[in-house]
């Protein structure tokens, strides 16, 4: 584990598996199905942060071709555990695909990233897109980095600091939406959801 997994990050969802394990089995999340519907049927899908496979179990409910991936070694076993999908471990900064996707899919979990990492990440999910493909991803607003109520790390950036990060890894603006939310903690603050695209 290098400084791009924050420690405390790390604990608290190697520790808490089974409670993710057991919320995420409410619903997947809500802009998942408009986001899979700009894909074509059969598509390749890298989801980030796949968490205790939620999102991961309705991705390929729908057909397409998951590859499905945590950085917490807990949550990749709930995700096969409870969903039967072969997740795999890897972390944010060890994403090294070159054109192998046709969308990825990163909900609330690029949010942990450093804000000094965050930008090479985002070439690194640039590079791993084909071209035309899609990228979605959630961020709580904020005004620079902190910890939530749970001690987790979280980049909280500006919505125009994330803006000009993902113009500056030269991904084309499909949609945004900014709406208020809870967290995990019980906090309601203001998040962003981006829908972008590689250039062909």
């Amino acid at each position: 584990m290098n400084n791009s997994m924050d420690p405390a990050t790390y604990d608290f969802y190697q520790s808490g598996a089974p409670h993710f394990s057991l919320s995420s089995a409410i619903s997947h999340s809500r802009h998942l199905d408009d986001f899979l519907d700009r894909l074509a049927q059969g598509a390749r899908v890298l989801e980030l942060g796949c968490g205790a496979g939620r999102d991961s179990a309705r991705i390929a409910q729908r057909g397409f071709d998951l590859d499905a991936t945590d950085g917490v070694p807990a949550m990749v076993a709930k995700t096969k555990e409870r969903h039967g999908i072969d997740a795999r471990l890897m972390r944010f900064d060890q994403l090294e695909a070159n054109s192998e996707y046709d969308a990825v899919w990163a909900h609330a979990c690029l949010l942990h990233c450093p804000q000094a990492e965050l930008p090479g990440v985002l070439a690194a999910v640039h590079s791993a897109l084909r071209p035309g493909g899609l990228h979605y991803a959630s961020y709580k607003l904020g005004d620079g980095e902190g910890r939530d109520g749970l001690g987790r790390l979280h980049n909280f950036p500006s919505a125009d600091w994330l803006r000009d990060t993902y113009r500056e890894a030269e991904f084309e603006f499909v949609e945004q939406e900014v709406f208020a939310g809870k967290g995990s903690d019980g906090t309601e603050r203001d998040w962003i959801a981006l829908t972008v695209r590689r250039g062909n």
